[in-house]
């Protein structure tokens, strides 16, 4: 499905970005993994290496010049970008009445600033190809009290697909956002993931979504631009 993409994986934790950077692989990818922790990114690499070439990049993409220079060093490596996936963010949960200046601009950073400074980098080298940037469910479609700084972020994310897709169609660059409920950090290769949840389970495996955000990158989804697509088994449902 991905034969001969290069693919950057920004955001390359023990969940999603680890279950995404290997379906990528193993769908015909060359991948550049990008995190800021160098020890998870070394045992990743090394677990995944035997599915395909993947290289790793320890750098901060909660700033412009961190995002730049990680960007641009996954580029040289990959010799181009076809397809980039931002799974970026961070969680605090509280109230309205103690909303701090640190919580929100905190939570605004790492999901919401990280995402587009990750994108602004790519799009500057990209001539085509697939963004994709995951949010959550609740924000787009679901509320969650007591969570507000964590809400605002998540939902601004999702608003900006559209105009991150309408400012790239002349380039040919697609841009779409998953929005999973909750992920699991069970992340181990060649296992049946299909066999551990139910439809509308509060969770997921992390190769649930993945599989979604392969499907975004491919050609097979290549009339599906702007979109926000919630992936949650139905989850959000029960609060109908």
């Amino acid at each position: 499905m991905l034969s001969g993409r290069r693919v950057i994986i920004a955001g390359a934790g023990p969940g999603l970005g680890s279950a995404t950077a290997y379906l990528a692989l193993i769908n015909g990818a060359s991948v550049v993994m990008i995190a800021r922790s160098e020890e998870r990114l070394r045992s990743l690499k090394a677990a995944l290496s035997k599915y395909g070439k993947v290289e790793a990049i320890k750098g901060d993409l909660s700033t412009m010049s961190g995002a730049e220079d990680a960007v641009k060093r996954a580029y040289g490596i990959l010799s181009g970008i076809d397809g980039v996936v931002t799974v970026l963010g961070g969680y605090t949960e509280a109230p309205l009445s103690e909303l701090t200046e640190d919580s929100l601009f905190n939570m605004l950073r790492v999901n919401l600033a990280a995402h587009l400074f990750t994108v602004k980098a790519a799009a500057q080298l990209m001539n085509h190809g697939s963004i994709v940037m995951v949010t959550a469910i609740w924000g787009p479609y679901l509320n969650w009290p007591n969570h507000i700084a964590y809400i605002a972020s998540k939902a601004a994310l999702s608003r900006v697909a559209e105009t991150l897709a309408s400012e790239l169609l002349g380039k040919g660059i697609r841009v779409n956002v998953v929005a999973p409920g909750g992920i699991r950090r069970d992340f181990r290769p060649e296992r049946d993931w299909r066999s551990t949840r139910s439809i509308g389970d509060p969770s997921a495996p992390p190769e649930d979504i993945a599989n979604i955000i392969i499907w975004l990158l491919s050609d097979q989804s290549e009339w599906v631009n702007g979109a926000v697509i919630p992936a949650d088994g139905g989850f959000r449902l029960r609060y109908h």
